[in-house]
């Protein structure tokens, strides 16, 4: 998707130290033995392969978090690498209740069909990788029949100011991957272009991005046979990532 500039503001707390009995010093809660297990581990459902991609962000109003890419070794999960990311200009929205056109980032568990890129895939790439042509589209178009697709050439049916023409964005879609996001069975109005792609000048218009070498990264590591999924959700709460 497009990016919009947006400004990020850190704040500071200060801690105040006070000398109390230590009588009066109320005791921890035991940790939980998932405490600290890997985040997959914790995890209700990880699409059933043994390659995870996780995209975390703080809350619904978060447009940055991290990125990690994970591997499962038998019955274990190891996290192969982790890059900051950024999200929507508006955060993040429940993916099956988002809207297009919001800017928001849909929270799910999805798969991914398929990468593509104005660059050459990286050297390893398994995972089915499209070249974008001055030609390639993606279709937005909610009245037409390619509705969230790929297309080249764009056909009749797909307004052009319905539809991202993916040559227009050089940095961004250099690599991506396609994030399965109301994909398969297309609901019109819920959201169409949600891909993992490369930074561009600040928050996206609904997708996740992450630092160029990052993405070379990620798109030469999923393998097809691995069933590669990707989490996107927030710290806690109805969208946390240990609910999906």
């Amino acid at each position: 998707m497009t990016s919009a500039r947006t400004l990020a503001a850190a704040a500071c707390a200060a801690v105040l130290a006070l000398t109390v009995p230590a009588s009066a010093v109320p005791r921890s809660p035991a940790a939980s033995p998932a405490a600290g297990q890997p985040l997959p581990t914790r995890m209700a459902d990880t699409g059933g392969g043994s390659q995870l991609i996780t995209a975390r962000a703080a809350s619904l109003r978060s447009t940055t978090g991290t990125v990690s890419w994970w591997q499962r070794y038998g019955s274990r999960w190891h996290r192969v690498g982790t890059a900051p990311a950024r999200f929507g200009a508006n955060g993040l929205a429940e993916g099956g209740s988002r809207e297009q056109g919001t800017s928001t980032t849909p929270t799910g568990l999805y798969d991914l069909p398929f990468a593509f890129g104005l660059k050459k895939a990286p050297a390893g790439t398994d995972i089915p990788y499209r070249p974008v042509r001055d030609t390639s589209w993606w279709c937005q178009d909610n009245g037409s029949s390619a509705y969230n697709r790929w297309v080249d050439p764009r056909p009749r049916d797909c307004a052009a100011k319905e539809a991202e023409r993916l040559a227009d964005y050089p940095v961004q879609y250099g690599r991506a991957l396609v994030i399965g996001f109301n994909y398969h069975r297309p609901v019109r109005g819920r959201g169409a272009g949600i891909f993992l792609h490369v930074d561009g000048r600040g928050a996206t218009a609904g997708c996740v991005s992450v630092p160029a070498r990052a993405m070379a990264r990620i798109v030469a590591w999923v393998r097809p046979a691995a069933r590669p999924h990707i989490a996107i959700g927030t710290d806690s709460g109805r969208t946390g990532l240990t609910r999906y």
